[in-house]
């Protein structure tokens, strides 16, 4: 047992000493535009900004502008956050005598007396500003080094396999998915991947003709170019790329916003089929990660080059943007949440019963960070 014990912290020892800075880097991005979109907001909103903070705990350095707002960096850089003039803690959490006592004018630049709909805008702000980053970047980067483009055709088809029940036959090329157009293997591979237990309904092109086949991918294990294992949708067919068949086409513009904004959808929409499979009991609980699994994920791809670490970038930006909609107290979602009920019944939830949500929230927070954790410090003990 001691020799486990051992093994494990020289594991992660090294392992996180060669993945902080890489991400460092990227969860700071990711923080810093999240609290810049409540902070534009709030702003727009005429709303007093105490504090904008990248990390938690004692201040490391930090200036004030000329709207009085200090901008800091803190000890702890696991996430950030932005204060307003009315709040009791980094949480947004009020003080009712402290908001009760306020002159006119203070009145005027609190974020607790202002309207619902400005409030609701502001927490808003910072999920939204983490999608459009995500769009961004995948928008960029299809800008950059264009779109890829390799025939859907299959060249294998595994005894067996999902492919093989379904009728898939060699030679086939894959054109629609669901309705969903396919234009290379790559986005075939992409959808069938998150797809695990799900039917899909392929048109395929077959001798001239398209024909309608129906697959569910099955559920197993594969490694992926850095050696971790997953459990991902498979469906059981081989694509072997042809000499000067795989190729990339420039886009404009236009075009590369409208992939960043497909590709930000469909994050969103795994993220849900993921969360669905695990609520019946198909998904695997252990595919969660947590900070250290981001870290090393972070590690891997500033191994492979920017343009992976540019990558992650984008697909955590918009994962921890849709993690702060879900509505729990304590998180950007839990505010809309309380903002809802403050609608239906014409009047703010009590100090208390918003105090009591936010302490369920953080239980349910620290429970979800122990558990990816948990499943964190496995993966890096096994590998």
């Amino acid at each position: 047992m001691s020799d486990f014990f051992v093994h494990s912290f020289n594991t992660l020892s090294h392992g996180l000493l060669g993945y902080a800075v890489p991400f460092l880097f990227v969860l700071t991005i990711v923080v810093f535009f999240h609290e810049l979109g409540h902070f534009l907001v709030a702003r727009w909103a005429g709303v007093r900004v105490l504090t904008f903070s990248l990390g938690f705990g004692p201040e490391l350095v930090g200036f004030n502008d000329r709207h009085g707002t200090r901008w800091k960096i803190s000890a702890i850089p696991l996430g950030g956050y932005v204060k307003f003039f009315g709040d009791e803690s980094e949480a947004s959490t009020p003080s009712a005598e402290k908001l009760a006592a306020m002159t006119a004018e203070e009145r005027a630049g609190s974020f607790h007396h202002k309207k619902v709909g400005p409030r609701a805008a502001i927490v808003a702000a910072g999920p939204i500003a983490n999608f459009i980053l995500g769009a961004l970047i995948f928008a960029g980067m299809a800008l950059y080094y264009g779109k890829p483009s390799t025939i859907a055709r299959v060249d294998g088809v595994v005894a067996d396999g999902a492919a093989a029940a379904a009728g898939f036959k060699i030679g086939d090329v894959v054109v629609e998915i669901d309705g969903k157009p396919i234009e290379s293997f790559a986005d075939m591979q992409r959808i069938v991947a998150t797809s695990a237990g799900s039917a899909l309904v392929f048109q395929v092109k077959r001798d001239g003709a398209v024909v309608s086949l129906t697959a569910t991918p099955a559920l197993l294990e594969r490694k992926d170019p850095f050696g971790n294992s997953h459990k991902v949708g498979v469906l059981g067919v081989e694509h072997k790329s042809q000499v000067g068949e795989a190729s990339t086409t420039p886009v404009g513009i236009g075009e590369a916003l409208k992939i960043g904004g497909e590709q930000v959808w469909f994050i969103i929409t795994s993220t849900f089929k993921f969360l669905g499979s695990l609520f019946i009991g198909q998904g695997n609980p252990n595919e969660v990660s947590g900070v250290l699994g981001i870290a090393k994920m972070s590690g891997q791809a500033a191994s492979a080059g920017f343009q992976f670490v540019i990558n992650l970038c984008a697909v955590l930006s918009v994962s921890i943007g849709l993690l702060n909609l879900f509505p729990i107290p304590l998180l950007d979602g839990g505010h809309l949440l309380f903002y809802s009920a403050e609608v239906v019944r014409g009047r703010p939830l009590s100090e208390r019963t918003q105090e009591m949500g936010f302490r369920i929230g953080l239980g349910l927070v620290l429970m979800l960070m122990v558990f990816a954790t948990y499943n964190d410090i496995l993966r890096m003990a096994a590998s």
